[in-house]
C-alpha cells in the first residue's frame, strides 16, 4: 500500500490546515493510520491516529483540542484538520499505517509516506 501525505505549507501563527494522506494499493478500512510529525533536528513524534472504523482516535498532549483526525473510507484518505497552528508545530508532517494504535503511538508503524511540510511563521 503507497501513502501519500499532501496540504501542507505556510501559515501564520494562530491559522489552520488541513492535511491530506491519500491510500492507494488497498482498501482503506483495512488500516489504523496516523500521523506523525519531525521537525528540524527532533526525532519523529507521533500526532494522532484513528481506527479502522473512525470511532476511535487517539491524540498527543500537543495535539489534543488543537488537531481533529478523521477519515473518509469512501475516498480512501485520512485528513488532520489543524486549528489554532503555533510556530512549535513546525515539522514534516507523515502518515502511516500500522497493526494497532499503540504500534503507530510508539512509531512502529509498518509503511510511512514521504512526509508533507508545515511551516508556521508570521
Amino acid at each position: 500500500v503507497h501513502l501519500e501525505e499532501s496540504g501542507g505549507g505556510l501559515v501564520q501563527p494562530g491559522g489552520s490546515l488541513r492535511l491530506s494522506c491519500l491510500v492507494s494499493g488497498g482498501v482503506l478500512n483495512d488500516y489504523l493510520i496516523g500521523w506523525s510529525r519531525q521537525a528540524p533536528g527532533r526525532e519523529r513524534e507521533f500526532v494522532a491516529v484513528i481506527s479502522r472504523s473512525g470511532l476511535s482516535e487517539s491524540y498527543s498532549n500537543v495535539a489534543k483540542g488543537r488537531f481533529t483526525i478523521s477519515r473518509d473510507n469512501a475516498k480512501n484518505t485520512v485528513f488532520l484538520q489543524m486549528n489554532e497552528l503555533k510556530v512549535e508545530d513546525t515539522a514534516r508532517y507523515y502518515c502511516s499505517h500500522g497493526q494497532d494504535m499503540g504500534s503507530i503511538i510508539d512509531g512502529n508503524s509498518d509503511a510511512w509516506g514521504q512526509g508533507t511540510l508545515v511551516t508556521v511563521s508570521s
